[in-house]
């Protein structure tokens, strides 16, 4: 094995519109899911890591839309939990296709179909090979997914949290770079530069989390095939936080 990875033990972040069909009204695009699903399980038997990843639910469902509809908050983030399930087993299943062994913990118990989350049991599959899914956020309403990601990255301990983005944002930029074309993209920020300069590459409480327990953010285009492996690598890439 020629490549060595700068980060070990990786926690892998997906939203679910990464995984939706843009040239339809399919909530999952089996071709994408498929060649991420090739990629993971690429990288996690080639390059020996541990990977973790927490999947979003927004190709679904969206929480903060129910609740601006007058949906109530918490009943609308329930449903925005169930919503990463679903992504969470089709992933699974795509992974699983390519030989890697997969499993799915849920912060909500649904033991039919997944295991519940429980931090020694996710760091022993990591350990044994597995690549380990974390649906259901944290459990709680009021919370993101990129916070979910923060908390299960800081639980097992991984070296840094990879925050994938798509629709062509490939980094964390001044503004929106498909609104404002004099937007500049950052190679290297601090977590302090992230609060303070308010640049919504993800929730505030994510970036602190990441912040308080010293974990890198590396924010890069996951849509890109190979972009995975090379942000595992510490190629140059997207924006790095820390």
């Amino acid at each position: 094995m020629d490549d060595k990875p700068r980060w070990q033990r990786v926690v892998l972040k997906l939203s679910g519109e990464a995984l939706a069909s843009s040239a339809s009204d399919e909530t999952l695009d089996g071709a994408v899911v498929q060649r991420l699903a090739a990629e993971i399980a690429g990288v996690r038997s080639d390059l020996g890591i541990e990977l973790a990843i927490v999947v979003g639910g927004g190709n679904i469902w969206r929480g903060t839309t129910g609740a601006g509809a007058g949906m109530d908050r918490a009943t609308a983030d329930y449903m925005g939990m169930l919503a990463t399930v679903i992504n969470a087993l089709a992933l699974q299943d795509a992974i699983e296709r390519h030989g890697q062994p997969t499993r799915v913990q849920t912060a909500i118990s649904m033991s039919q179909v997944a295991e519940p989350y429980i931090r020694r049991r996710a760091i022993r599959h990591l350990e044994t090979g597995r690549v380990v899914i974390f649906a259901g956020g944290t459990g709680n309403p009021f919370f993101t997914t990129d916070t979910t990601a923060a908390l299960r990255a800081a639980e097992i301990e991984a070296e840094v949290f990879l925050k994938g983005t798509h629709s062509g944002v490939d980094g964390v930029y001044s503004s929106d770079p498909k609104i404002d074309a004099d937007a500049s993209r950052f190679d290297e920020l601090s977590y302090m530069d992230v609060l303070s300069k308010d640049l919504r590459v993800m929730d505030m409480t994510a970036v602190t989390l990441c912040k308080d327990n010293a974990l890198p953010i590396l924010v890069f285009d996951v849509m890109t095939p190979g972009n995975i492996r090379r942000a595992i690598l510490g190629e140059a890439l997207g924006t790095l936080v820390r």
